[in-house]
Parts: C-alpha cells; structure tokens; sequence
C-alpha cells in the first residue's frame, strides 16, 4: 500500500523497476500511455522553468523587433493541449453590462 506511492524517483520504485525482466516489463508497456501519468514535482517543476525561459525568449525577440512566433507550453499530463481545449468566446453586452456597473446605465445598442 505504501509503495504505491512512492515517487518514480525514490529508490525503492527504481530497485523495483530494475528487476522485472525484459519480457515482463515488454508484456506490461503494451498499451500504456506515459502521457496520461502523473508528474513528480521534480518534473513538473522543470517544465514550469523550460517554459519560462521559452516565454522569456519570445518576449526578447519581440521586444527586439523579430517575429518571435507562437508561444507554446510544455504539455502536461491531464491537460489538453490549447488547440484541443475550448476557444474561448467573448463577452456579450449584456455579459459585460451585468459584470460592469458603469456600463449599467448606459442605453442598450440595437
């Protein structure tokens, strides 16, 4: 019960890991998806840095005056990337009026 929990990195989960045998360990990765698993903090971690220096280059050449493209993030587990995930729509007047007090008073556009 405990072990379960363990993060991937512990020494533990690596003995554990290091012996299963080729055939074994070949016959439990069919189907497996490493992607859907979970991130230690160590790894997560590294992935908010890798992204923060990408964002800290794209913000540097278009402050330069290049083209520095589209800034992409790292893909997390659990997290569809930004072209699967919902576009997000805009406000309604009606929307804004109700979040906004001082569009409240003003006259309604037809």
């Amino acid at each position: 019960m405990l072990l379960e929990h363990l993060p991937p990195e512990s020494a533990t989960t690596t003995a554990i890991r290091n012996s299963i045998s080729a055939a074994d360990l070949e016959r439990m990765s069919e189907g497996a998806r490493p992607d859907l698993g979970q991130w230690s903090g160590v790894e997560t971690l590294l992935a908010q840095v890798k992204d923060e220096v990408a964002l800290l280059r794209h913000v540097l050449v278009a402050a330069n005056g290049g083209k520095p493209g589209e800034f992409q993030p790292t893909p997390r587990p659990g997290i569809p990337p930004k072209s699967a995930a919902k576009q997000r729509k805009g406000l309604t007047d009606e929307q804004r009026r109700a979040l906004d007090p001082r569009l409240r008073n003003q006259p309604k556009e037809a």
